[in-house]
């Protein structure tokens, strides 16, 4: 194996604050990326003045939100595998780790198709798909469905290419995927005629374009990654170690889409324009969320290289020096988006009704923004020291356990502006949990 910058170790020499920038920035850049990504649907759909396709894009957003819970899973898990192999100069098991994480991913991906095209009726009437959503809702999901293995394992694969050490390519992937969705959505959905159905499409290209990426990167230019169907096993713990570590992060995308789903049954019964204003605020409120989970990803590698190479002292610098970012950038963010909260939610469409609506929403989903990063942080560092159990435990509560059932009480308490904040008072409830377990685990360690 040829030198790398992996084997320089600037990972556990290079000075704090540079090596986080070094590894957060294309990161943060590349979680951006995946917000404009997801607006990009709900935008270009918006355009078309209807506000029922915008309904049904909002009614399947969580069947997209299930394939990240898969790719984040093997992603984040994966990645926190290999980094921890390379701190350990490991390199068998991070062609293994990376080999199982692409398997595993285009395997889970033709299961979802699979059952997506099987049972769409039952599937979107559950989510609370009605009469007048239900066929836009039904072409949008065909669609996504048939791109479900492309877009697991690219999402998938950036995080285990940032692992070593590769944060560029991985913005690189992301960004193909995003860009040529953009390019993509009004060709399809008003060039074409085909609205909600145009979006799937273009979803589905963007992802086969960046699996192509990344395909050419594991082939081409990656020094310890493999495809190599020998280096695929689920044996010697690798199967264990990926979805374990991983395991966190897909709860909390899995009980979000549950969540998701509770909330638009919910908001149902108040017509379909709170359905469509809450799709509009649930994008737009993802650039506060992933600016802050960027960062808190991005530091992954460091993490677990430096508790890998067993040195607890940089390892803390890291933490502490990433939460003071994400506290800075979450009070700007959530400032920014509290000024301009309404032109935000006319960008996406100017139904009035929508507006009036998603403006509300909007300011009550912002209220846990400066602060919820610290939550990643610490979710993270729970799984880099391979306590993934808290980590998971927190996931449950904060999109499961304790936010479903408020969302019920708070509904019974103060109608639709009760369940609209549900989800920060939630997220402030994690946030304080994961600053306790993980101050009892760091005196342990």
């Amino acid at each position: 194996m040829k030198e790398t910058e992996l084997e320089k170790d600037w990972m556990g020499t290079m000075k704090v604050s540079k090596a986080v920038a070094k590894m957060a920035i294309p990161s943060v850049i590349s979680s951006l990326v995946t917000v404009v990504y997801n607006m990009a649907d709900t935008f270009f759909v918006g355009q078309t003045g209807d506000a029922l396709q915008v309904a049904a894009v909002s009614l399947t957003n969580p069947i997209f939100i299930l394939f990240m819970a898969f790719a984040n899973m093997f992603g984040m898990g994966g990645s926190a595998a290999a980094s921890m192999a390379l701190g350990q100069k490991n390199e068998k098991r991070v062609r293994q780790v990376s080999a199982l994480v692409t398997y595993a991913s285009l395997i889970v991906g033709v299961l979802f198709a699979v059952i997506l095209l099987v049972f769409t009726g039952p599937i979107l009437s559950l989510f609370g798909a009605d009469a007048q959503t239900y066929e836009y809702a039904r072409r949008y999901t065909v669609y996504v469905a048939v791109g479900a293995p492309f877009i697991i394992w690219s999402a998938a694969a950036s995080f285990v290419v940032r692992a070593e050490g590769a944060s560029r390519e991985a913005m690189i992937g992301s960004m193909i995927g995003t860009i040529a969705n953009i390019v993509l959505d009004p060709i399809f959905i008003s060039g074409f005629g085909m609205g909600a159905a145009g979006a799937a499409i273009a979803t589905t290209i963007g992802n086969l374009m960046a699996s192509a990426y990344y395909l050419w990167y594991f082939l081409r230019r990656s020094k310890v990654m493999s495809l190599r169907p020998k280096d695929f096993t689920c044996r010697e713990g690798i199967l264990k170690g990926v979805c374990s570590t991983g395991l966190p992060t897909a709860i909390f995308s899995a009980l979000m889409s549950v969540s998701t789903i509770v909330l638009n049954q919910i908001l149902v019964a108040y017509g379909n324009d709170p359905v469509a204003a809450i799709g509009i605020v649930f994008k737009a409120n993802m650039f506060i969320t992933f600016l802050q989970m960027g960062l808190a990803n991005g530091i992954q590698p460091l993490l677990g290289y430096s508790y890998g190479a067993g040195s607890m002292k940089r390892f803390q610098e890291v933490e502490r020096f990433t939460k003071k970012c994400c506290v800075i950038v979450g009070v700007a963010a959530t400032v920014l988006f509290f000024v301009a909260r309404e032109p935000i939610i006319r960008l996406f469409i100017s139904d009035n009704d929508v507006v009036r609506y998603g403006v509300e929403m909007l300011v009550a989903y912002m209220v846990s923004g400066p602060f919820i990063g610290i939550l990643f942080v610490n979710m993270n560092c729970m799984q880099s020291v391979e306590h993934a159990l808290p980590a998971t435990i927190l996931s449950v509560m904060r999109q499961g356990v304790l936010l479903i059932p408020l969302l019920y009480l708070l509904e019974a308490v103060a109608g639709l502006d009760g369940v609209i904040y549900g989800q920060a008072i939630t997220d402030y409830i994690a946030v304080i949990l994961s600053a306790v377990i993980w101050s009892k685990i760091k005196r342990k360690l």
